[in-house]
């Protein structure tokens, strides 16, 4: 067959843009305009109640006057940055152990996956009991963990945050780097063992640069998930002690929902929008994942 004719063959059957529209008319829908509301909806005064009335800027002039907004903005990045610090690694372990052919691994691994099946509200129950400290694990344990009361200080409430959060979400971002891990070519490996390298240098020569795209795209997913992390706070600390957990996404809940403020949670809500997309950018900028133009893992 003629070259020029098995190019015209391939342009033919390339997908056209109109498979795009029902995908971008979704994300349109559901995300752009919603998105534009809420922004509209910030430069209001709104009960929840009868028709919002223009308020100005006053929405974000009191909102960068207020002292626990600042606090819960750094609370939301203390635990998506301990987050991504204690899943990253955790996750791309797993991933690359569950990738191999280890017997007993499909067993190990599906039970491993149980906890991404469970809702976050579920996982935030069952946590909250089990930390009681009057009859949860702290009580039966006091040599470990002392008066029992996890949640009744700040160092001790954030720790159960992150913790119950990886325990969740460890095993979906396990499942990315899995997939990843399986991706890359065996030759390279087989390359390695030729030249006398063993397991830990081929992991650290060979595993961990093929999955730098993989790493990227999970750390994302991390940030934008720490910061709109919401239904585990609610349940486990409301934002407790004191404000020692209000997370700006929690802080928006009160905000609107518990002072009927839907201007001032609007607002928050476009910040937390902002704070996502700058450090997502930030993390594909400094990674050079936006200058990787090759069609395989890390190349």
């Amino acid at each position: 067959m003629n070259p020029s004719h098995r190019t015209s063959a391939v342009a033919v059957t390339r997908p056209g843009f109109a498979w795009a529209v029902p995908a971008t008319a979704f994300f349109v829908l559901f995300a752009v305009v919603p998105l534009i509301l809420v922004a509209v909806l910030s430069f209001t005064s709104w009960d929840g109640l009868g028709s919002p009335a223009f308020a100005g800027f006053d929405n974000w002039t009191a909102l960068f006057h207020d002292h626990v907004m600042v606090q819960s903005l750094w609370l939301s990045l203390v635990v998506t940055v301990l987050g991504v610090a204690v899943q990253t690694p955790l996750s791309l372990l797993l991933g690359v152990w569950a990738a191999g052919r280890q017997r007993n691994r499909a067993v190990l691994s599906a039970v491993y996956f149980v906890p991404l099946l469970l809702s976050a509200t579920a996982v935030s129950v069952l946590w909250r009991a089990l930390l009681d400290p009057n009859f949860g694990v702290p009580a039966q344990a006091r040599w470990l963990f002392g008066d029992g009361n996890l949640l009744g200080t700040q160092t001790g409430a954030i720790g159960v945050l992150v913790f119950v959060g990886a325990w969740q979400y460890t095993p979906f971002h396990t499942l990315i780097y899995q997939g990843a891990a399986r991706a890359i070519p065996q030759v390279l490996y087989q390359a390695a063992q030729i030249d006398g390298a063993g397991t830990v240098r081929q992991f650290f020569h060979i595993t961990l640069p093929q999955l730098r795209n993989t790493m990227i795209t999970s750390m994302i997913l991390m940030v934008v998930g720490g910061l709109t992390t919401f239904d585990t706070v609610l349940i486990l600390t409301q934002g407790g002690p004191g404000t020692d957990t209000t997370i700006s996404a929690y802080y928006m809940y009160q905000k609107a929902f518990k002072g009927f403020d839907f201007g001032g949670g609007a607002a928050i809500a476009l910040v937390l929008v902002v704070v996502a997309t700058i450090i997502s950018l930030i993390v594909v900028r400094i990674s050079g994942y936006d200058d990787m133009r090759g069609s395989a893992e890390g190349l």
